[in-house]
């Protein structure tokens, strides 16, 4: 029988007019340090993001919040942030700035499925349920 693992994660936000503080949440980033897993799942809707600031530049939006996985996965492309340890990543990229991209603060929990808890992340926080 697996052990339940324990995971940290963060909720990747869009903050188009940072003086406002209003925010969409954009995707999630996951970590579990005993399963060497670290990934970032973005799914932004572009009119919710839209909502709070029409002129916004959704395609330069989507090629910052791109460097979120390619971080995670590490490897050629990556950057500098890229090829440090997998829980350095995490900190790096859940550090505290005023951009128009942000994330929430660190939360902990404890599962035995990460892409299973990826996936009820992405439900719970990102995804909105059409009527």
């Amino acid at each position: 029988m697996h052990m339940h693992d324990s995971y940290d994660y963060a909720v990747i936000r869009v903050v188009p007019r940072v003086e406002r503080e209003e925010f969409v949440n954009v995707g999630i980033l996951l970590s579990c340090q005993s399963a060497r897993y670290l990934e970032a799942r973005i799914e932004i809707d572009g009119a919710r993001v839209h909502a709070l600031d029409p002129d916004i530049d959704l395609v330069a939006v989507r090629r910052h919040l791109d460097s979120f996985p390619a971080i995670c996965r590490g490897g050629p492309g990556s950057g500098p942030i890229g090829e440090l340890p997998l829980r350095a990543r995490f900190h790096w990229l859940t550090a505290k700035r005023s951009a128009i991209i942000q994330t929430s603060p660190v939360h902990t929990g404890r599962c035995v499925d990460m892409a299973a808890t990826m996936e009820h992340l992405l439900d719970r926080m990102v995804r909105v349920r059409r009527a």
